[in-house]
């Protein structure tokens, strides 16, 4: 079934809005543009009708703070066979971008449209609060079309292709509605866009899950007060957070710091709690964390509590060729590069799971 919705004004009695038609999608493409929040609010635009080699533009370009390309496509009143045709073939280009390509479309970008940071590691690092890594850096992608309609043929597809083919491939659905002349966007996601960066992770991993979670501990946090209060934690951003919710009480979690390496493994204790319940007074804390009383919950740092099996120093970190490295807060991989990683862990260590 097509995607539908509506907004009704709140009053004494509640009021539709009136559903419009927008005048043509460019508008559409226009607003994202401006506004990458749009779309998704931890995403860095970095792109607008990149020529491919083969000579035709892709609308937008975007990287998310893991480093996953995302490939965004509007719809533009072609079939839903051409539009997903066409997505999926500009992001068979993008998957053999090099590091210095992606630079230089982020260059032209930004001179064209007059930014701030020129300089895409500048960018990156005012967007996300870190500087990218160059193994993560295109090492997944990401599509997303985008309609002012979605039909249901195009809906079919979709998911054919998420469920059959294992394609991190979603769509958009905007709809605009107008009260007392101002016209507003709502937008609806067909496949909840976590689900989709999780699927651009193991894209091309057919082995199955081996039941071990990755996690990633942001270099700005103080890993002293995790080893010594038994915690894991995300926040900045409900995109750093959320997967944080993905681990249950039980389930293990092994910690890498980005740019340092392996730090330690922990089985979850209980369910990720927000900074404000998380943190008491008697602790003696290094670090600092954001509070939803300051920041909001969305923007609040996220704790989960654990036991450790193994924590050792910052400058006692596994860092080697060949380990799995990622910037999700929590993920699980696929690919052979994790069960890889676990094995070599738990070698080093000295563990038996």
């Amino acid at each position: 079934m097509a995607v539908q919705h509506g907004i009704w004004k709140i009053g004494a009695q509640p009021q539709a809005l009136k559903p419009v038609k927008l005048d043509t999608e460019l508008l559409l493409e226009e607003q994202i543009s401006k506004d990458i929040s749009i779309l998704n609010a931890n995403w860095l635009l970095i792109g607008r009708q990149v020529y491919t080699d083969f000579g035709k533009p892709l609308d937008l370009l975007a990287v998310d703070a893991s480093g996953s390309l995302i490939v965004i496509e509007l719809k533009k009143h072609r079939t839903p066979r051409d539009v997903v045709a066409q997505t999926i073939d500009y992001a068979s280009w993008v998957e053999s971008l090099s590091s210095n390509r992606i630079v230089s479309i982020y260059k032209q970008f930004a001179e064209k449209h007059d930014l701030r940071e020129r300089n895409f590691d500048q960018a990156f690092q005012a967007k996300f609060g870190y500087l990218p890594s160059e193994q993560d850096i295109n090492s997944s992608h990401q599509m997303v079309v985008v309609a002012a309609e979605l039909d249901a043929s195009t809906e079919r597809i979709i998911n054919y292709l998420n469920d059959k083919a294992n394609v991190a491939v979603n769509a958009v659905f905007f709809s605009v509605f107008e009260d007392a002349g101002n016209q507003y966007l709502s937008r609806a996601w067909m496949i909840d866009p976590g689900e989709t960066e999780e699927k651009a992770i193991n894209v091309g991993s057919k082995g199955q899950w081996n039941g071990e979670y990755y996690g990633s501990f942001g270099p700005s946090y103080s890993w002293e007060d995790a080893r010594r209060h038994n915690f894991i934690c995300a926040g900045g951003g409900n995109w750093y957070s959320k997967t944080l919710f993905m681990v249950e009480p039980g389930d293990r979690v092994w910690v890498n710091i980005p740019k340092t390496g392996y730090v330690g493994v922990c089985e979850v204790t209980d369910r990720a709690i927000v900074a404000d319940d998380f943190i008491q007074p008697e602790m003696t804390l290094q670090g600092n964390y954001r509070m939803a009383a300051d920041k909001g919950e969305d923007n609040a740092d996220y704790f989960v509590p654990v036991k450790w099996i193994k924590a050792v120093p910052e400058n006692q970190a596994i860092s080697e060729v060949g380990l799995f490295g990622n910037q999700n807060s929590i993920a699980r991989p696929k690919a052979d590069k994790w069960r890889h990683t676990v094995e070599r862990l738990c070698s080093i260590w000295g563990l038996t799971l």
